[in-house]
């Protein structure tokens, strides 16, 4: 699509102003709040190390740090103003707000939904990736791991921006995950269906799956309740000119502009966040391995849970454990197939959790050279656990026993899934930033390349009203949705129920990027992983 095109043509009536520069001012601050975010975080990495009490012997690991976070920022930037569209080309096009101002007020609520989210997420996509590198992500593995499926998605992300494509970032992520898991499995002489929690990834497939079809329905249907609800026939026409829409939609164009800026914040600025933990777990183990902040009395719970635990599981399966408690643990998490050893390898491995927090005391106490096998310890202990939850059929339990499973899972996730304040920070300022440029080829595309007239006032509020409802409801649920599919398919929906015609060359282009996102994302995402695998 050559939006350069369509900018060379005269002023269409109706058609907002899309051309102006930002201030000088507005620059200024820009840069401004760039570089504080940047000085911020580098202070605060530096902190939580320091406070560890560790000497540093090479700045090796805090090279490949710093690379790292910035590919995985660079992402959320990326994510920002490939998303920015969503939010804010419906108040653009009804004229409720000028574009620049759109865009900023957009990127200011992205920064508060990224502060404000729970992290339920940024664990799930996690989850996602093979447990062999998550537990190994220090090493050269991790590292061509992380950088390859973060470059997969940025390049997909710049590549259908640059189209003026409506593409969804978490498809792309998601995508670029699974692309390195079954990569892993084939270069390991594995099947590479192995290489993926597949149970997880369809659980996340259908909500990206549903949630355009939801969006598209959805918001038909509201427009239809407005049309017989709302006598004011306004609503239903294009803008005259310049002319703003009445005061009452456009208060909830702009509420609902501001409701998608501020639930994709907090949904898609989780995916960045997860990363970044894992990234940090891997380089400096010392400091972000284990929840150093966690009280002393929790410490003491913590040990109480896993002895109760660990006496449930003997009393359910009695005999000894396997010589290799964790590995046991670890096929069972690749493969997700229970044998006779599980139950006793997860007690043993139980215990000696238990046994070694109680021995330090608390975790900021837990020894700098110890602290990555004992979260990695927990790691496979949540994932086992998790895994025997949803398949109650495979491992037989009573009730007692797996009540105190998942009372031990959740104290082992106060334990290792957390996210320090910083993180947030830098993550919300990246996505928050990133927002506020290269909007424009998108919005073009989401206010008049889907429909054959202008969007209406209420098509406009339709849409938004159903994409900020879809993303925050997934958001409570720890379910990655796409922005852009929601609200995309939430305008053709609109148009199709106002009869307004759809352009189906671009139906056809945001169909093809939609059903190519996560194939192309899968094999940039294995490719890349592969070269760098033989140069790391």
């Amino acid at each position: 699509m050559n939006t350069n095109a369509l900018d060379s043509n005269k002023p269409v009536s109706g058609r907002p102003e899309l051309r102006m520069k930002p201030s000088f001012i507005t620059q200024i601050l820009f840069f401004g709040i760039l570089i504080a975010g940047i000085v911020f975080t580098a202070i605060s990495l530096n902190n939580d190390v320091s406070d560890t009490g560790t000497s540093t012997t090479t700045w090796l690991p805090f090279l490949l740090l710093g690379v790292a976070l910035l590919i995985a920022l660079g992402f959320e930037f990326v994510n920002g103003f490939h998303d920015t569209a969503n939010a804010v080309a419906t108040v653009i096009y009804t004229h409720s707000l000028p574009a620049n101002f759109a865009v900023v007020w957009s990127g200011v609520f992205n920064f508060l939904g990224v502060m404000a989210s729970s992290g339920a997420v940024a664990f799930g996509i996690i989850s996602l990736l093979p447990v062999e590198l998550i537990l190994q992500v220090g090493s050269a593995a991790g590292f061509a791991m992380v950088f390859s499926l973060l470059i997969a998605a940025i390049i997909w992300n710049l590549g259908t921006w640059f189209l003026g494509l409506p593409a969804s970032s978490s498809h792309t992520l998601i995508g670029s995950i699974i692309g390195v898991g079954v990569a892993n499995a084939l270069m390991h002489g594995r099947d590479g269906t192995s290489g993926v929690d597949w149970s997880q990834a369809s659980k996340v497939g259908y909500s990206l799956l549903f949630s355009p079809l939801i969006g598209f329905i959805a918001a038909a249907l509201v427009l239809l309740a407005l049309r017989t609800i709302v006598k004011n026939r306004e609503l239903f026409r294009e803008p005259k000119g310049n002319k703003p829409p009445p005061a009452w939609i456009r208060g909830i164009l702009i509420l609902t502009c501001t409701g998608v800026s501020f639930a994709h914040g907090s949904n898609d600025g989780q995916k960045g966040m997860g990363l970044i933990m894992l990234i940090l777990v891997g380089t400096v183990p010392m400091a972000y391995a284990l929840n150093r902040a966690m009280p002393v009395d929790q410490a003491v719970q913590f040990a109480a849970v896993a002895q109760v635990t660990q006496a449930s599981l003997q009393n359910t399966a009695p005999g000894a454990a396997p010589a290799e408690p964790l590995e046991t643990l670890s096929t069972y998490i690749r493969t997700k197939k229970a044998t006779s050893e599980l139950l006793p390898a997860l007690a043993a491995v139980t215990g000696n959790i238990g046994e070694q927090v109680k021995g330090y005391g608390s975790l900021s106490k837990v020894p700098a050279d110890a602290v990555a096998n004992v979260r990695n310890d927990m790691y496979l202990t949540s994932e086992a656990i998790r895994l025997i939850d949803k398949n109650p059929a495979a491992v037989p339990l009573d009730a007692d026993t797996r009540a105190n499973l998942m009372a031990f899972k959740q104290e082992i996730d106060k334990a290792t899934k957390f996210i320090p304040l910083w993180v947030k920070v830098a993550v919300a300022i990246a996505l928050g930033l990133g927002t506020m440029v290269g909007w424009k080829r998108i919005v073009i595309t989401v206010g008049e390349r889907i429909g054959k007239t202008h969007l209406t006032y209420a098509q406009g509020a339709s849409a938004e009203t159903v994409a900020m409802l879809t993303i925050g409801a997934a958001d409570l649920y720890g379910l990655p949705v796409s922005t852009t599919q929601v609200l995309s398919s939430g305008v053709a929906g609109t148009m199709a129920a106002n009869r307004s015609g759809l352009q189906m060359a671009t139906i056809r282009n945001l169909l093809m990027a939609w059903v190519l996102t996560l194939p192309m994302a899968m094999l940039l995402s294995g490719s890349i992983y592969w070269l760098f695998s033989q140069f790391i």
